[in-house]
């Protein structure tokens, strides 16, 4: 298979929609100029009571954490591609983890609904033999909000400035491609590293299965400390860190349309803050004037 053909079928890393990562394209291959690539997405976090720390540590309300998902990826040239990432959240918290415990609780029973951090970025491709080596630059918007009475905060209270090198290459029903950069944040957030990666095989026809690997490290250089509601459900607070993985399948029902299903989680050795459950995924994809 070559680069082409890789491109037609390897588009979004549509990892986990996890309440601690965004859900797009880390990939080297950009649109051809005119054509689109688009996908409605959903995620699921459901009913959680317990985060990753040291120790781990459990929310004081059980959490469900939904997100609904708009990805689109235009080319402007055949090198040049702009990228637009609108997530909706739906968080709720339920009841009590620990029931019996003393004393009042501090969050309320709440369901909330609204933007996350939406995302508008640019890459570009400047390599392009055999391997491609790309550069994208995506700014995450200070779009979510916070309940101060149920401690549900739907994104990052920071704009993120997100430098990304990825590279990639395609074989004959085989691909391979992997990124590294920052995600750099104002309002007194921490900073973080990234890297990741991911391998995909064509297992039938018009269905690849793909594996794959997103971690985070903060760099612990930022001063905020969340209200005590925000810090009993960890929804976005500071210091979030993780070393994902996860499985997901493509399957192209048309050369133009197709399906995506899979699911992410975290090893509990080189977590903080993030949930100690798995996430799951749908998405519909459309390719916008693909020959």
């Amino acid at each position: 298979m070559n680069n082409h053909q890789i491109r037609k079928s390897s588009f979004i890393l549509f990892i986990s929609l996890m309440s601690f990562a965004s859900a797009f394209s880390q990939s080297p291959w950009t649109q051809k100029k005119g054509e689109a690539y688009t996908q409605i997405g959903f995620s699921t976090i459901p009913n959680y009571t317990s985060l990753f720390g040291d120790p781990n540590f459990d929310t004081e309300r059980s959490i469900t954490d939904n997100t609904f998902q708009l990805y689109g990826e235009y080319g402007v040239t055949d090198k040049t591609s702009i990228i637009l990432n609108v997530p909706f959240k739906n968080i709720s918290t339920g009841e009590l983890t620990n029931p019996g415990a003393t004393g009042e609780p501090i969050t309320l029973e709440e369901t909330v609904s609204s933007l996350g951090n939406v995302t508008a970025g640019v890459k570009h491709n400047f390599y392009n033999n055999k391997w491609l080596i790309t550069g994208q630059l995506d700014v995450e918007l200070n779009t979510g909000s916070y309940d101060d009475l149920s401690g549900i905060r739907t994104g990052y209270d920071a704009f993120t400035f997100r430098p990304t090198i990825s590279a990639g290459r395609g074989f004959d029903n085989f691909y391979v491609q992997a990124f590294t950069g920052l995600d750099l944040r104002t309002n007194d957030y921490s900073s973080n590293f990234r890297i990741g990666g991911e391998v995909g095989a064509k297992a039938l026809n018009r269905i690849w299965v793909i594996g794959f690997l997103d971690v985070v490290q903060s760099f612990e250089n930022g001063d905020f400390v969340p209200p005590t509601d925000n810090i009993l459900t960890g929804l976005y607070v500071n210091d979030q860190e993780y070393f994902g993985y996860g499985l997901k399948a493509i399957v192209e029902a048309t050369p133009n349309f197709g399906v995506i299903a899979g699911f992410g989680g975290a090893l509990s050795s080189a977590n903080n803050n993030v949930p100690r459950e798995a996430a799951i995924n749908f998405g519909l994809f459309y390719k916008i004037g693909k020959k």
